[in-house]
């Protein structure tokens, strides 16, 4: 078995948008080294200071480098039939597999990284970098962070691991399938083992802990691995792939409990490589309130943080026909619902800021109104299978709004709506939840226990 050793430095961190400023190849039968090919290549863009600083390596030194066109033909006979090697192995292949795919190469070898490598073979160092690893264990590294000598380095420490590769951790990473190989280089598989495959929500942790992401699955297992099935190069992937080091997971009963603690966790957390969900907001809201004569109002305004509305609306239009129906119905003045600019009941002007209606008797319309609406939203619990046969999952809706979930035992037709308020955990109302929960009743009321 031969092993291509691989280091690239580049303009960026992916390979949709980045060059390859240069490129070594150790070609090793993981012993000693049979051949080594070094070259710059002309990335046809600029280089960014920083990395001109990292690298040393300027655009006056790859002006009259090859393009990686005019080479892969060389680096693709070099890395046919080979393992390909390199230290976060997925980063330099995925620059490389993409640069040959755009010469008419298709480049489909065993991968293999020694950071995940000398984590098995060397477990409990403090660091696994290549610089930190070559000081740790004393192997030589000269020019570093240009691919020569960054290549030479990772060569060494490929043979050094083998040498102390007692458990043949090296034949078990290459055989099949194997699964640290499509693994982000920080992310234990252990993390991974000990997926469950059944329904849940699942966090990407980066380096201090942090949520990155937050994800729902039908089964956790399959669904979390499914993040790494591909290398793709553009810029969202290959950072994801840099910062996720830790996995963790809550289980749910159902598919629908999962889809509802995503939607809570993301409004909670705000990760910061979520993108859906995040603008599916409730805009508007129905309010009450009592104007300085006593009388009390009604109008719909956008959300407001520090109070709760009646109820909540994606539009003003959808919140204005809701109010028009509550105004008609209860003979409500449009004025104090906020929807004319003077009574249509009378001809007192707005700036006088009276009705003909009384006062008290208009406000006890106004609270008719609000309890017939609340009346009309419905409440009810949706009752499915629980994580084990002696419990059963609860989703509560009150007066129409996402009340909390959780999961009860001993549910007959006579529970009442207090009894599972108390047993069920609260969470935060949103639009997305409320059409989920909606849906699933209407495909399924067996499971609906409804409370007058």
């Amino acid at each position: 078995m031969l092993f291509a050793i691989v280091d690239i430095e580049t303009t960026g961190g992916h390979a949709a948008s980045s060059g390859i400023t240069e490129i070594a190849i150790v070609i090793s039968d993981g012993k000693e080294t049979l051949y080594v090919y070094e070259t710059l290549i002309n990335p046809q863009q600029a280089i960014p200071p920083f990395i001109q600083s990292l690298t040393g390596i300027n655009d006056q030194m790859v002006r009259h480098a090859p393009l990686f066109s005019e080479v892969a033909s060389e680096i693709f006979s070099l890395l046919q039939d080979k393992v390909f090697v390199a230290h976060n192995v997925n980063f330099d292949y995925s620059f490389v597999k993409h640069y040959l795919a755009k010469s008419g190469y298709n480049l489909d070898v065993p991968k293999l990284c020694t950071l995940r490598l000398a984590r098995k073979v060397i477990p409990g160092l403090a660091k696994y970098g290549l610089g930190n690893l070559c000081s740790q264990l004393n192997i030589e590294l000269s020019n570093h962070h240009r691919a020569g000598g960054d290549a030479e380095a990772t060569a060494r420490l490929f043979s050094l691991l083998l040498e102390k590769d007692e458990k043949s951790v090296l034949a078990v990473m290459l055989h099949g399938k194997s699964k640290d190989k499509y693994l982000p280089p920080h992310l234990p598989l252990e993390d991974l083992e000990r997926l469950p495959s059944r329904a849940g929500v699942y966090y990407f942790h980066d380096r201090v802990g942090k949520i990155i992401y937050v994800g729902k699955a039908i089964n956790l297992a399959k669904r979390v691995k499914s993040h790494f099935s591909n290398n793709k190069v553009n810029k969202q992937k290959q950072d994801f792939l840099r910062e996720v080091c830790r996995v963790s997971y809550t289980e749910c009963a159902t598919e629908l409990m999962a889809q509802i603690m995503e939607s809570v966790e993301i409004r909670r957390l705000w990760p910061r490589y979520n993108r859906s969900q995040k603008g599916f907001l409730p805009k508007f809201g129905l309010y009450s309130y009592i104007d300085q004569k006593g009388r009390k109002r009604l109008t719909v305004e956008r959300i407001k943080n520090t109070y709760n509305p009646i109820y909540s609306f994606n539009t003003i239009a959808e919140g204005h026909e809701r109010l028009r129906q509550m105004m008609i119905k209860f003979e409500l003045c449009a004025h104090y619902c906020n929807l004319a600019k003077r009574c249509e009941g009378c001809e007192f002007d707005v700036s006088e800021n009276e009705c003909c209606l009384p006062v008290e008797s208009y406000n006890q319309r106004l609270e008719n109104a609000i309890s017939w609406l609340l009346e009309c939203l419905p409440s009810f619990a949706f009752i499915d299978r629980g994580l084990n046969a002696e419990e059963q999952s609860c989703i509560l809706v009150c007066n129409g709004n996402f009340y909390g979930m959780g999961y009860v035992k001993n549910i007959s037709d006579q529970t009442s709506l207090s009894a599972i308020r108390s047993q069920v955990t609260e969470m935060p109302d949103n639009d997305f939840i409320r059409n989920l929960i909606y849906k699933q009743a209407d495909a399924h009321p067996e499971y609906c226990l409804y409370f007058s």
